[in-house]
């Protein structure tokens, strides 16, 4: 057994004042109530909140008193993450590891901002892997990202074993992630550690789910701090014999067969998804699901109910009049 204590922080966050003396102070908390934990993960954005006219340089005051945070309770730290601002204006959705020395091990830039609503937030093109000595291989992904699965096989094809993801769903799709999350676990035989926040940061329902798909942990709509003692070992003999001693999806996708030209973006195989038009929120009134023709232009749409012409043997079938009188 590889043993490894990691606990989510699910909680209010406020989208127009700091929340960093709260993370601290719940912090100091959870480290109090369940002293064994050697990891602590908070929800996106959960520093700050939303909005991205917070943003500040990497290196910052906050960061500074997590790092402190991480040195005092000798954990593991990843505080969610915060808008960061680089020097030539660009703003990203970052979040930063600290090890127990409070130390940046890894720095990860969220790779699908939600767009068209997280507008104006730029996309980091870098994957997050690091080690924890004796332990095992820990990845990072934020929100919108595991909706995309190839962020997550890129991670587990280098070794990852638990997949942390802080999220902000505060949107009616939570379900729809849920689900994602359980899937992710199963596709991928490793640990997913979800975490969302409250208020301004979400409608919580932060979530563990272990390497077979099934939910160790399910929070609801209050705060909750949920430290769980993960098994990577699990991981490891479920990769090696397959979920329930099934499916070895990992070594079945190193062996397979085929390659997949979707991914060459000059193979042409990815042409209908240029016919769906620009990435931008809908507007009221607009009517998706309009077909193209070989030419790319509208199509007339086919109405389910039009009445057609018919045979005049067949006439009776369609008019009622005709019928009622036979």
């Amino acid at each position: 057994m590889t043993p490894f204590a990691v606990a989510g922080v699910q909680m209010y966050v406020n989208a127009l004042q700091p929340n960093v003396d709260g993370m601290i102070h719940r912090l100091d908390v959870l480290m109090a109530r369940f002293p064994w934990t050697q990891m602590v993960l908070f929800s996106e954005l959960a520093p700050f909140g939303p909005l991205t006219k917070t943003a500040l340089p990497l290196q910052n005051e906050a960061i500074d008193r997590f790092r402190e945070a991480a040195v005092k309770h000798n954990i593991w730290l990843i505080p969610g993450s915060m808008f960061e601002r680089t020097e030539d204006g660009q703003i990203y959705n970052s979040s930063t590891v600290l090890n127990p020395q409070g130390e940046t091990v890894a720095v990860y830039r969220k790779m699908f901002p939600f767009r068209p609503y997280e507008a104006g937030v730029a996309a980091g093109t870098g994957f997050c892997v690091f080690d924890v000595p004796e332990v095992g291989r820990f990845g990072l992904s934020i929100c919108y990202d595991i909706w995309f699965p190839e962020t997550t096989r890129q991670l587990t094809s280098q070794g990852v074993e638990v997949l942390l993801h802080p999220v902000l769903t505060g949107t009616t799709d939570r379900d729809a992630e849920l689900a994602i999350a359980r899937a992710t676990a199963a596709q991928f035989q490793c640990y997913v550690v979800d975490v969302n926040g409250l208020g301004a940061g979400g409608v919580g329902r932060s979530c563990v789910i272990d390497p077979s798909a099934t939910v160790l942990h399910q929070s609801a709509g209050q705060e909750d701090m949920f430290p769980l003692e993960l098994d990577l070992n699990q991981v490891r003999r479920q990769r090696e014999t397959g979920m329930k001693g099934l499916g070895q999806v990992l070594k079945s996708f190193r062996d397979r067969s085929v390659d997949f030209p979707i991914y060459d973006r000059s193979s042409g195989t990815d042409a209908y998804l240029h016919q769906l038009g620009p990435l931008e929120t809908p507007k009221q009134g607009s009517r998706a699901g309009i077909l193209l023709d070989e030419e790319g232009r509208a199509a007339m749409p086919v109405k389910p109910f039009a009445r057609r012409t018919h045979p005049k043997d067949h006439q009776e079938l369609f008019d009622p009049v005709k019928s009622s009188s036979s």
